[in-house]
C-alpha cells in the first residue's frame, strides 16, 4: 500500500468531497447488525465519521500517521496506523468494511484476504469512490469550458505524474478484482458548489500535483486559477458534481 497523501494531508481534510446522505442510507439499509465497522485507509476520517453514527464502535486504520493526525475524534472512532494487508484485528469481527478513494493503492491479494479473516459471515464489504470533477452549472457553455480546463489540467499537464494505480478510478473500478458476491447498487453522485479558492483547494489535494510539483520546481496552481478566473462569470459560487463509484459485495 502506498503513502502518497501525508504530505498533503491538511489540504486533503478541508477539500476531499465527503459522500451523500443517499448512499449512506442506502448502505446502512444492507448491513444486518450494527455492532463494529472497520473503514480501512479512513485517511483524516470523512467516511467513519459517518459509520460511527449508526455503529457501536468502528475501527479506522490507515498508514500515513499525518493523515490519522487531521482526523475526527469520536468517541466509538480507534484510530490505529496499520496497512490494509495486515491488520491485528480479531477473525469474524466485522459487520461492514468499507474503503473509500484508497483500494486501488492495496495489494488486493492481501487486503482480500484480511477482509475474510476479519469479518462476519453475510457482513458487506463497500468499495467506494469517485470519477473526475465535472462542472455541473446547467449552463452547456460554461460547463463546457470550465471542463475543458479541468480535462487539461488532469490530463496532459499532470498526466505523467499520476501513479498507474489511478486507471482504476478512471475504469470506475470496474477492473478491479472483487472476489465476493457483488450487490446491484444505485447510481450516486456527490454535488458541489463551490467558490475558486475551494476548487483550487481541492485539486491541491492531488497527489499527482505534489509530484509535479517537486519534479519540475514549479506551482501550476496559479495559472490553473487565472484560467478559471477567465471563464468564471460574476458568480461566487459554481456547481460541481463527482460520479460516485461503488461496487458492495457479500462476504
Amino acid at each position: 500500500m502506498k503513502d502518497l497523501f501525508s504530505a498533503s494531508a491538511k489540504e486533503y481534510s478541508l477539500y476531499r468531497p465527503d459522500y451523500p446522505d443517499e448512499l449512506y442510507s442506502w448502505l446502512f439499509q444492507q448491513v444486518n447488525e450494527f455492532e463494529l465497522a472497520w473503514d480501512c485507509g479512513t485517511g483524516s476520517g470523512q467516511v467513519a465519521k459517518r459509520l460511527a453514527e449508526k455503529f457501536r464502535e468502528v475501527k479506522a486504520t490507515d498508514i500515513s500517521q499525518n493523515q490519522l493526525d487531521h482526523a475526527v475524534e469520536l468517541k466509538n472512532i480507534s484510530y490505529s496506523k496499520q496497512p490494509a494487508e495486515n491488520v491485528d484485528f480479531p477473525a469474524i469481527s466485522f459487520d461492514l468494511i468499507t474503503v473509500a478513494q484508497a483500494v486501488h493503492w492495496f495489494d488486493f491479494d492481501g487486503f482480500y484476504h484480511e477482509v475474510k479473516r476479519t469479518a462476519k459471515p453475510m457482513a458487506l464489504l463497500a468499495l467506494m469512490g469517485y470519477g473526475l470533477i465535472e462542472a455541473n452549472s446547467g449552463n452547456a457553455y460554461l460547463d463546457g469550458h470550465l471542463g475543458e480546463v479541468i480535462e487539461v489540467f488532469y490530463s496532459r499537464l499532470l498526466g505523467p505524474y499520476w501513479d498507474p494505480e489511478r486507471k482504476y478510478i478512471d475504469a470506475g473500478y470496474r477492473t478491479i478484482p472483487f472476489p465476493f458476491e457483488q450487490m446491484e447498487t444505485p447510481a450516486f453522485s456527490i454535488e458541489r458548489s463551490w467558490n475558486l479558492e475551494e476548487l483550487i483547494g481541492f485539486f491541491s489535494s492531488w497527489s499527482a500535483l505534489k509530484k509535479f510539483q517537486i519534479a519540475t520546481g514549479t506551482d501550476p496552481l496559479p495559472e490553473l486559477a487565472r484560467s478559471f478566473q477567465m471563464i468564471w462569470g460574476e458568480q461566487e459560487y459554481q456547481s460541481f458534481r463527482f460520479p460516485v463509484i461503488l461496487r458492495v459485495g457479500r462476504i
